[in-house]
């Protein structure tokens, strides 16, 4: 039995962290191709690592808070793995954007303005259906950009989604068997676990219309049908409606100019980032 054997269930990387902890980068050549546009590249990591920092702060939250011991191990061990994609991602964004800035630096000295991840991550948690619904629909969303991204033209890009691949299958798998679960459960889980979806569908097009990814392979459309087909089928199990059907019931989105990739966030980010990064504010000097 190896080491890696101890974090595997059976035949499948069951755990979040079941993907080993190989060094994913471990003999991919660091050079930006010539084909490949540095700004764009460097904008891609950047989006796509603060949707995995901001999401692993929020499932954070439920350490000491969820509702059993197992699933707030489920939950940090998730968010654990959305870290070592952001720290991944920040890391070849400060190689290519000219700047050389480390993940500590995208991480914790950049105010809300400055990220460029989807609104949808931001939202506080509410309960936890409403985790379950979120995390649903961003690891299908995620998974369906991770995949295209594979064959991205940048071997560093493609390496780290690939590793992402693995991670969110599971993210995925664990989000909807609990969304069938608190579906087809008591009147009380059904209603909020309805609830839930009704609260996150308005914000579904900022994901299903992104087009960070689309120049290194992760085109909009395929992605979005990717993305629909799969929340079709969970939640046609959980007995809630499809993707799309709740969309007009909401307004908070559709009142919110602009687009968190642009830099537009709710109110809700602004705290968030504070105590993520108050140590680190307090003490810039330091080692960490």
């Amino acid at each position: 039995m190896t080491d890696e054997d101890l974090y595997v269930d059976g035949d499948s990387a069951r755990w979040a962290f079941g993907t080993g902890f190989t060094d994913p980068l471990h003999g991919v050549d660091q050079a930006v191709p010539e084909s490949v546009d540095a700004e764009g590249l460097a904008a891609c990591c950047l989006a796509l690592g603060d949707d995995a920092l901001v999401s692993a702060q929020r499932l954070a939250e439920w350490c000491t808070r969820a509702p059993e011991l197992e699933e707030e191990l489920a939950l940090a061990n998730i968010g654990l793995d959305l870290l070592g994609q952001a720290r991944l991602l920040y890391s070849r964004a400060g190689q290519v954007d000219g700047t050389g800035r480390g993940e500590d630096a995208y991480a914790y000295f950049r105010d809300a303005d400055d990220f460029r991840n989807v609104r949808l991550a931001e939202l506080p948690c509410g309960d936890f259906a409403f985790t379950v619904a979120r995390l649903l629909v961003l690891s299908v969303w995620r998974l369906a950009v991770c995949e295209a991204l594979t064959a991205a033209p940048d071997p560093v890009l493609s390496a780290i989604a690939a590793k992402s691949v693995k991670e969110l299958a599971y993210h995925r798998r664990y989000a909807a068997e609990w969304a069938v679960r608190l579906g087809g459960g008591t009147a009380e889980s059904a209603g909020r676990m309805r609830a839930a979806w009704d609260a996150l569908a308005p914000w579904l097009d900022e994901l299903l219309t992104d087009r960070t990814a689309e120049r290194l392979g992760a085109h909009p459309s395929a992605v979005a049908a990717r993305t629909r087909a799969e929340l079709s089928h969970v939640l046609a199990g959980a007995g809630l409606n499809r993707p799309g059907d709740a969309a007009s019931r909401g307004t908070s989105a559709s009142s919110m100019p602009g687009s968190g990739r642009d830099g537009a966030h709710t109110p809700q980010l602004a705290p968030l980032l504070a105590e993520l990064q108050s140590v680190a504010r307090a003490h810039p000097d330091a080692s960490w």
